[in-house]
C-alpha cells in the first residue's frame, strides 16, 4: 500500500515562495493521481491542486491559486511538488497531499490514500 510523505512546509513572509514536496513508498506513485488539499484552523480540508497519472499532461487548481501555484510530478523520484509562489496570508494551512485512482480531482472522497500534511504558515 502506498504512503506518502509530505515536506518542504515552513514559515515564508507574504509574497515568499515555498515547494512542497510528496514522496511515495510502498508502491509507485506514477500509478496515481495525486492532489494537494489544505486545512487552516476551524475551516473544512479544501482542494488546491491535481496532477494527472502517469504524465501529469492534465493539472487542476482552485481559482485561489491560479498562476501563483503549479503541480508537477518527477515519477523517477517518486514525488510529486507543488511549487507556491506570490503566498499570501490567506494560504496560511497545513497543506496534505493524497493519491487517487479515479473519481473527482477536487473532492477529498476520491482519495485513498493521504499524508499527515506539512505546516506552512505564511507571515506579514
Amino acid at each position: 500500500q502506498v504512503q506518502l510523505v509530505e515536506s518542504g512546509g515552513g514559515l515564508v513572509q507574504a509574497g515568499g515562495s515555498l515547494t512542497l514536496s510528496c514522496t511515495a513508498s510502498g508502491g509507485t506513485v506514477r500509478s496515481y493521481n495525486v492532489g494537494w488539499f489544505r486545512q487552516a484552523p476551524g475551516k473544512e480540508r479544501e482542494f488546491v491542486a491535481a496532477i494527472s497519472w502517469p504524465t501529469g499532461s492534465r493539472t487542476y487548481y482552485t481559482e485561489s491559486v491560479k498562476g501563483r501555484f503549479t503541480i508537477a510530478r518527477d515519477n523517477a523520484k517518486n514525488t510529486v511538488y507543488l511549487q507556491m509562489n506570490s503566498l499570501k496570508l490567506e494560504d496560511t494551512a497545513v497543506y496534505f497531499c493524497a493519491a487517487r485512482r479515479m473519481g473527482s480531482a477536487d473532492n477529498t472522497e476520491s482519495y485513498d490514500h493521504w499524508g499527515q500534511g506539512t505546516q506552512v504558515i505564511v507571515s506579514s
